[in-house]
């Protein structure tokens, strides 16, 4: 088995009210379907258009206060709970103690220690990789680093970060999903469509045993509180879902849509919420998904799920 994650970052589940939840007014295909299914015995939700199960897992990790992205992002990638370590939730970057977690712990290293092959999805400019990598050898292992946990367990465990050229020849894909960001920034750049975006998202993963993709333009929405963006990202990051869906072969890979913490499904408030968050299942395999579904409850139990589906023959 294969797995591909497509984080998704600030997604809860949230009221049905279309004044403040955008996920009621955008036109969704994919979303809707993982989303709105009806709960199966297990606690999860199964899909009726998709072999999918989806599980509300608790993203506050037994700590109090809101959710945020540094604990939550290190717990889903260690399957070690961050906030509990903390003693609190911890926002934007990781520290040097939740870098030692990723450092030991994450699934990067885990797939890379266990002879597999990882893949980090996202592109990043040549300038962004430069300050990085500077950052890195001048702060050291004690030192903060502004880059999130994703990137900052791509970097520690030796998982390639992508850039313009890997771009070009759709072995990447821009935070934007399209590229139209990107446009302009490189010679020869074209923007693609989401559905292309998520198509080679697709081939990418078929070549690797984890593939993981950042999506962060709904928290940003969120914190703005701005409901045509955030049907813009959320319509973007379906039809996304729906190309990577159209390539992916279900019978050998796993898709994963999960989530650090909500935000974006409730824009009456700029901060981040204590809704539940989606942990979306995909795949042709019945009893491994059911299995999956029983098991995860909240984010630390989305990384030994990852790794659950990678020793599946």
């Amino acid at each position: 088995m294969r797995v591909l994650m497509i984080f998704v970052d600030g997604l809860g589940l949230g009221p049905p009210d279309p004044e403040r939840n955008p996920l009621c007014r955008a036109r969704l295909s994919v979303l809707e379907s993982l989303l709105d299914a009806a709960p199966t015995g297990d606690g999860s939700r199964g899909s009726p258009g998709l072999p999918a199960s989806t599980v509300a897992a608790d993203p506050g990790l037994g700590v109090p206060g809101l959710p945020q992205s540094a604990t939550g992002q290190t717990t889903i990638l260690t399957g070690v709970n961050g906030a509990r370590l903390m003693g609190r939730h911890l926002q934007a970057y990781p520290g040097p103690a939740l870098r030692r977690v990723l450092a030991e712990h994450s699934l990067f290293a885990r797939v890379l220690g266990q002879g597999g092959r990882a893949a980090f999805l996202n592109m990043f400019t040549p300038e962004y990789r430069e300050a990085l990598d500077g950052a890195l050898v001048a702060t050291g292992a004690g030192g903060r680093v502004r880059a999130g946990a994703f990137t900052l367990a791509a970097l520690i465990a030796g998982v390639r970060l992508r850039g313009p050229e890997e771009l070009q020849v759709g072995q990447a894909v821009y935070h934007d999903v399209t590229g139209e960001a990107f446009c302009g920034r490189g010679p020869g750049h074209r923007a693609v469509t989401p559905e292309e975006a998520g198509r080679r998202a697709a081939e990418v993963a078929s070549d690797h045993d984890f593939t993981l993709f950042e999506y962060f333009l709904t928290d940003l929405a969120g914190h703005r509180q701005d409901m045509s963006q955030a049907v813009d990202v959320l319509e973007r990051l379906d039809r996304f879902l729906a190309g990577a869906l159209d390539r992916l072969d279900l019978g050998r890979s796993l898709l994963i849509v999960c989530s650090d913490h909500g935000n974006v499904e409730d824009l009456a408030v700029r901060t981040h919420t204590l809704n539940p968050v989606p942990v979306a299942l995909v795949t042709a395999r019945s009893e491994l998904r059911g299995r999956l579904a029983r098991e995860i409850r909240d984010l630390t139990h989305l990384a030994p799920a990852v790794l659950a589906a990678l020793n599946t023959r």
